[in-house]
């Protein structure tokens, strides 16, 4: 076998990253999203393109925040390892989209069997298996149900304290994730950490409470770079059992439409059984899946 070249593209070299095929449709899947030319990077052998990786996060941001487009020809997965570890960067999370359903698809699984290989090679370790939805104006608009007040809350400190209550009891793998490293107040911070990164105005924010006052949960409206978003939907323990996380994402849908979305993307853990249901309720319908990996914690022989 003959040595791998392993380069960073810029402007006059970003073509190259198109030179695979693209099993899992990402192409498709990044239509809206702007990479980086400097935060791409490709693995060669005998002048063919045998692996290729992108790193994205905000123009504005001084180092990328994920790996979200891996893609590694069969056979090559010690070549995608490469690529991966000799990277620049380390980020703390690694996105393997996928199209839905592709477990059904031997071709699919194979593909994505490769790129968890090489993802598991280079360090990073599977946390949670998503679904990815996208909301579009045919679709209508979900019913409201009229059952909660809404509230723009300028004060970050009570979001924090609905944070921590929200996330007390809670099936999200990633908050699960930050209670276990920093507690519930890890947790609720890192949450509000992403909610400032939105581009999105910060008086989109609402509280949601039931007409005699009692505190429900929130939701947050947003935009990230490739467009609108749900934010988040959370409802503190004392409040569930009753759907409201439906009313929540009725309202963040309706927030954003007049606002003039013309689609709104959302995600929710596989195993976030609830949440996946009013997502369906809600006229959300899957459109790709995800498989979200974190970085291993180096050992001390790495440090």
């Amino acid at each position: 076998m003959t040595d791998l070249v392993v380069r960073m593209l810029d402007e006059s070299s970003a073509h190259l990253f198109r030179t695979m095929p693209d099993p899992l449709a990402l192409g498709e899947k990044h239509r809206t999203t702007r990479h980086r030319p400097d935060w791409q990077r490709i693995a060669v052998r005998d002048g063919r393109t045998v692996a290729r990786a992108a790193w994205w996060g905000r123009p504005e941001d001084p180092e990328p925040l994920v790996i979200n487009w891996l893609d590694v020809a069969e056979g090559e997965e010690a070549a995608g390892a490469e690529l991966l570890r000799t990277a620049p960067w380390r980020t703390a999370e690694l996105e393997l989209d996928l199209p839905a359903g592709w477990r059904d698809d031997p071709s699919l699984r194979a593909a994505v069997g490769t790129r968890d290989t090489v993802a598991r090679q280079a360090g990073y370790t599977p946390l949670v298996e998503r679904f990815i939805y996208r909301w579009t104006r045919d679709l209508g608009l979900p019913e409201r149900p009229g059952r909660l007040v809404f509230t723009a809350e300028p004060d970050d400190a009570v979001f924090h304290d609905l944070l921590r209550r929200i996330h007390s009891v809670t099936l999200d793998a990633h908050a699960r994730r930050a209670i276990e490293e920093g507690g519930v107040d890890q947790a609720a911070r890192e949450e509000l950490e992403v909610f400032h990164w939105f581009p999105s105005p910060r008086a989109w924010w609402q509280t949601a409470h039931t007409p005699a006052g009692d505190p429900v949960g929130i939701h947050i409206p947003a935009r990230n770079p490739s467009g609108p978003c749900v934010g988040f939907i959370g409802v503190v323990p004392e409040q569930r059992g009753h759907g409201y996380a439906y009313d929540l994402l009725a309202e963040c849908t309706h927030f954003l439409a007049a606002e003039g979305a013309e689609s709104i993307a959302g995600a929710t853990d596989q195993g976030n059984f609830p949440m996946a249901a009013h997502f369906t309720a809600a006229g959300y319908p899957v459109v790709r899946e995800r498989v979200n990996y974190w970085a291993d914690r180096p050992t001390d022989g790495d440090r």
